[in-house]
């Protein structure tokens, strides 16, 4: 909340950013259960005192901060999700702290992933995966609660049913029309459930977890349509807005989506030289990687109760 100070508007907020924790869990029958979590935290309170009259006698320290993290991951004796993490830290920040009024608490979750040896599931083997799991959580001690969940660095790519046409061309316009390319991106997407409250967390105490793994299908199997014939995707934004679609007409209980979808090029290579036109000619087959420049392509999409 904006202060007027000495005719200025003031606002202030502290935390402690990209506290790692890991957290094992092991079943009676031997099976592990592992996470690997980057835990940032912002407190907004009441310590204009500290910045005006040199005054701390309101402020929590980051670094209890950071220990509170390792306190609360080692009370946490039965697995949760790392949203129900999130949300159990800001209750304690906002419970414990008179001056404190909001916690933001933001995770970002490894990707660690069991392993498989000779087609069975091991005990306590985890190998690192790619796209990783994150969560916002803003919790007022007036009770108002925001949960938004998402992906980052979720890579897709498909050679074939992709296309880009009938889009303005001018003087500089050097891109030919197309109906055949790679269409290749890196999604990161974030979505805001509708829970408004404590008391509104479904109890399932695996909840968010399985809705991430929903939702993370809903989106690849989006992207890529049937296993034999696919779907063809005529632009980047037309796919994006069907997978934002589809998480939406799926789960009732995500209000709103935002997706952010770079199209990676993957450039067709011709080799020709001053004196032929055509030494090796392209067929659908030889491409140029590229990561720079991209195009980049973003859209929300959210249902009109929404408060995005």
């Amino acid at each position: 909340m904006a202060r007027n100070l000495d005719g200025f508007n003031f606002e202030q907020r502290h935390g402690k950013d990209r506290v790692r924790v890991g957290r094992v869990w092991r079943n009676k029958d031997g099976r592990h259960f592992f996470v690997e979590w980057s835990v940032s935290i912002s407190l907004l309170s009441d310590c204009v005192a500290a910045y005006v009259r040199d005054d701390n006698s309101d402020v929590v320290a980051t670094d209890t901060m950071k220990n509170t993290v390792y306190v609360k991951a080692k009370e946490c004796s039965e697995q949760l999700s790392m949203e129900d993490f999130a949300i159990l830290l800001a209750k304690h920040f906002i419970s414990f702290y008179h001056p404190v009024t909001s916690a933001i608490i933001k995770i970002v979750e490894k990707p660690w992933e069991r392993i498989y040896i000779d087609g069975q599931q091991h005990e306590h083997g985890f190998k690192l995966g790619s796209e990783k799991h994150t969560t916002e959580v803003i919790l007022k001690k007036s009770g108002t609660l925001q949960v938004t969940s998402g992906i980052e660095g979720l890579a897709l790519l498909k050679t074939t049913k992709s296309g880009f046409e009938g889009f303005i061309r001018d003087v500089y316009t050097a891109l030919p029309e197309t109906q055949e390319r790679v269409l290749a991106t890196e999604v990161t997407a974030s979505w805001r459930y509708s829970y408004e409250s404590l008391s509104s967390i479904p109890p399932n105490p695996h909840c968010f977890t399985e809705r991430y793994l929903d939702v993370k299908k809903v989106l690849v199997d989006t992207f890529y349509g049937p296993p034999t014939q696919g779907v063809y995707s005529p632009s980047v934004q037309s796919t994006l807005y069907q997978m934002a679609r589809n998480v939406l007409n799926r789960f009732l209980d995500i209000s709103s989506v935002e997706l952010k979808m770079p199209n990676i090029h993957f450039l067709p290579v011709n080799l020709k030289n001053k004196d032929n036109e055509t030494i090796v000619k392209f067929a659908d087959d030889v491409y140029l990687p590229t990561d720079e420049p991209h195009g980049s392509i973003q859209a929300s999409l959210s249902r009109f109760w929404s408060k995005m």
